[in-house]
């Protein structure tokens, strides 16, 4: 084992490649045998990363073979020995000997290799396989016989691997080292001087290996030596070397080669066997020689990714003790006979819509051991998909956006990932992965209509449902959800807001309230469809609402006036025609259409023979010639109907006066009966104006007679005299209530002087019309009254 206190070495390499992922490459290099939990280096920091990165990213690391030794420290953002390292288990004679690790991070994907190289300590001692070997040997063995020697083994590697050989004593042998081409030495005994039977017939020596490590270590092997009577020739391999060419599929039994040796003595002298003398390694587990015939056979398998030369060393000897030795090179050839393995380093489920292309959706490590063009590996995706496969080192690849995203057009894909290795034939592996895209709010709202017509039907009940509007959006989930809102605008002047109202989530339109058609026809507004994306996306829809009418209004008869005052007469003269237009019903009906199309009827009359009322156009005509015989005093009613569902109707009472002459007319119209309950109200309302004007009017009096005293008193100013004003009432002067046989209507103006207590009054005079006014309150008849009046301008006059 080390010295601990050895410096730990770190080595960075970082290189960025141009893709959306960072691949960076980190090297450090440590001892083995280090302890558990030592510090491997500041992965963070080399890096140049924020601790709260590895957290965030959920950084993790991948090891080739699942070789879980380094462990990373998120927290400290260090890596750190996680059990302990043997460098000669992990790789063996092989240098430099590293663990290759990537370490992973998401969101974004970054993936960063790490080699970590194991640096060799002297902690093992060169060895031999066995603690002897036992030579024969001829005392006629000429100087310069040699005599193959085991080679010792040392795991370590470097200077504190194998580095010398000393043989003791060295009275009759010496050693000599041939270097091979795997780097080892041939480690052979030459005689250097004849051996003598009779003198010594054993002999005891020790080989010593050692290591050129601090502190050195070292390990022995006894060599006995028996000699022999005379044993003249040594056995002699036709070739030192011997190659072979052999596929690593070979089966076992396959027959490598066959060796050959002569020994030119006779008897048991000349009989050679053959013999493997390799030790270090596993070539007597894979390869056996027959001893007498030299046939080398394979008895294991061959695996090129692991081995790809052999050396097999043969020993000949014959029964003398004589050896020689040569060796068998065997070159294994590689066959295609490995699939690529697919690792999946590091794999997004989801991506977003939007993006951007060269975006990383999942990293490969693709690893195939063979050799060559059987070794190389092209990975590739079905075609007519938006991705694509990149190379981004010799055993990575990157599955990466290669268009545009649409989850509205496609919201998964399951994409195939094929690797192959250009072998003959080819041999591939592949991988399934399922990737869904996530949704971004790229789609507004989109209404079924690009405007929306609706009708009602006037005098609705308020809450009403009109109808319905709706939006669909491409999106998915909250993206999708839509809203509806009424855009501010108003009509007339009013906000619509006070007419309809929209269901935020279901686009129901409500009337707020009841629409007359009479007094609005038809408006319109904006309704806004909004989603529930961030931002929010919207559009917005024209509704235009159309009032329908309902027959709800009578007709309304303009002509003739119909008035509970007065009555209104037509008049006929006796000697009109057939046909004669004794006047025309005027109506009109404010509802539209055929609710407002008008019809008129004769209900009843005097003497249905003599009128007849236009059906369309309301003109009342005679339909025969006026008589003698026919009553001055004709009552028509005539109805005016519209055309709704169900029809409204109004009536109107036409007097008409079959005369030639006024005063026929006024003696039969005297007559009309009168509704007692109209002049009962008319004679209060009135008694009740007259007390009201009245104590107005005396109260205004007073007030004016206190004022002007109160003036004349500050004055100082007496007068003579001071009488009361006595009202003058005008000669034929008649009260208000109208109960002389014709009403008078007098204008008249008091005007006094302070001088003087004359009067000067002045009454206009009644004047006539010829058009005829019956007035059911009083008795008789009178025409239209048009007064005069005078005035006194006397501007000092106390009344004024």
């Amino acid at each position: 084992m080390c010295d601990r206190t050895m410096g730990r070495q770190v080595l960075l390499f970082v290189s960025v490649f141009s893709f959306s992922s960072v691949l960076g490459q980190v090297t450090y290099s440590i001892p083995e045998e280090m302890a558990k939990g030592s510090l491997v280096g500041n992965i963070a920091q080399d890096l140049g990363l924020d601790v709260k990165r590895l957290r965030t990213g959920k950084a993790r690391i991948y090891t080739e073979d699942n070789a879980d030794y380094i462990e990373l420290n998120k927290d400290r953002g260090v890596l750190i020995v996680k059990e302990r390292i043997d460098r000669e288990t992990l790789c063996g004679q092989t240098t430099p000997c590293a663990l290759h690790l990537q370490i992973m991070l998401e969101d974004p994907i970054e993936l960063y290799t790490l080699t970590v190289e194991i640096t060799d300590i002297n902690d093992n001692a060169p060895s031999f396989k066995k603690d002897q070997m036992k030579f024969r040997i001829s005392e006629s063995a000429a100087i310069g016989a040699k005599f193959v020697l085991e080679r010792a083994m040392d795991l370590d590697v470097g200077v504190n691997g194998l580095q010398s050989y000393l043989l003791k004593p060295t009275d009759n042998f010496h050693l000599k080292l041939q270097n091979q081409q795997d780097g080892s030495k041939k480690v052979e005994m030459v005689l250097q001087k004849q051996l003598d039977r009779e003198a010594q017939e054993h002999l005891s020596l020790t080989l010593t290996a050692s290591d050129g490590g601090d502190p050195q270590l070292a390990g022995k092997m006894r060599v006995e030596i028996s000699v022999l009577d005379v044993n003249d020739n040594a056995p002699v391999f036709t070739q030192e070397v011997y190659k072979v060419t052999i596929m690593e599929t070979a089966s076992k039994g396959t027959i490598l080669s066959t060796v050959s040796a002569i020994d030119a003595d006779e008897g048991s002298n000349g009989k050679v066997s053959y013999a493997i003398t390799n030790t270090l390694d596993d070539v007597p587990d894979l390869f056996r020689i027959d001893e007498d015939s030299g046939v080398v056979t394979l008895t294991g398998g061959l695996d090129y990714e692991k081995t790809q030369h052999y050396e097999i060393h043969v020993q000949a000897g014959d029964d003398g003790g004589l050896t020689d030795s040569c060796k068998i090179i065997v070159e294994v050839t590689d066959t295609n006979d490995n699939h690529p393995s697919i690792n999946i380093m590091s794999k997004t489920n989801s991506i977003s819509e939007n993006s951007k292309a060269e975006t990383v959706v999942t990293i490969f490590k693709v690893q195939d051991p063979d050799s060559g063009n059987n070794g190389k590996v092209t990975c590739n995706i079905e075609e007519q998909m938006p991705f694509q496969m990149k190379a981004t080192s010799k055993k990575f690849f990157s599955l990466v956006t290669d268009s545009e995203l649409d989850r509205e057009r496609a919201s998964e894909y399951n994409i195939t990932v094929t690797c192959s290795d250009e072998g003959v034939p080819s041999l591939s592996s592949s991988v399934t992965l399922t990737l869904q895209i996530s949704d971004v709010n790229d789609n507004p709202p989109v209404f079924e209509r690009s405007s929306y017509e609706a009708y009602i039907v006037e005098n609705n009940t308020p809450g009403l449902s009109i109808f319905t509007v709706r939006a669909r959006d491409a999106d998915w989930n909250q993206n999708a959800r839509v809203s509806y809102i009424l855009e501010d605008s108003s009509v007339n002047g009013v906000p619509v807001s006070s007419y309809v109202s929209v269901s935020a989530d279901s686009g129901v339109i409500h009337a707020v309230r009841s629409f007359d058609y009479e007094q609005i026809k038809d408006f319109q507004f904006h309704v806004k469809a909004q989603d529930g994306g961030s931002p929010p996306l919207s559009s917005n829809v024209t509704v235009k609402i159309l009032i329908q009418d309902q027959n709800d209004n009578p007709p309304q008869v303009l002509y003739p006036v119909q008035s509970g005052g007065s009555v209104v007469a037509e008049m006929v003269p006796r000697s009109a025609d057939v046909g004669y237009l004794v006047t025309k019903v005027v109506a009109v009906d404010v509802d539209s259409g055929q609710n407002a199309w008008l019809s008129y009827k004769l209900q009843k009359a005097t003497d249905r023979a003599l009128f007849e009322v236009g059906l369309q156009n309301g003109e009342i005509r005679t339909i025969r010639q006026v008589t003698d015989k026919d009553a001055v005093k004709q009552r028509l009613t005539v109805i005016v109907e519209d055309n709704g569902q169900p029809s409204r109707s109004a009536t109107v009472i036409v007097n008409v006066a079959v005369a030639d002459s006024f005063p026929e007319v006024l003696s039969e119209f005297t007559d009309f009966p009168h509704d007692k309950e109209y002049n009962d109200n008319l004679t209060f309302y009135l008694v009740l104006a007259l007390a009201v004007v009245s104590f107005l009017f005396i109260t205004c009096l007073v007030v004016i007679i206190s004022v002007k005293i109160y003036r004349w008193r500050q004055s100082r100013i007496l007068y003579h005299s001071n009488l009361p004003v006595i009202p003058y009432y005008p000669p034929r002067y008649s009260d208000t209530l109208g109960t002389g046989t014709l009403q008078h209507v007098y204008n008249y103006e008091v005007c006094r002087t302070t001088d003087s207590r004359k009067s000067d009054c002045k009454f206009g005079r009644a004047g006539s019309e010829n058009v005829l006014i019956m007035d059911p309150s009083s008795t008789g008849t009178m025409q239209r009254i048009q007064n005069e009046k005078s005035i006194l301008d006397e501007p000092d006059s106390p009344l004024e």
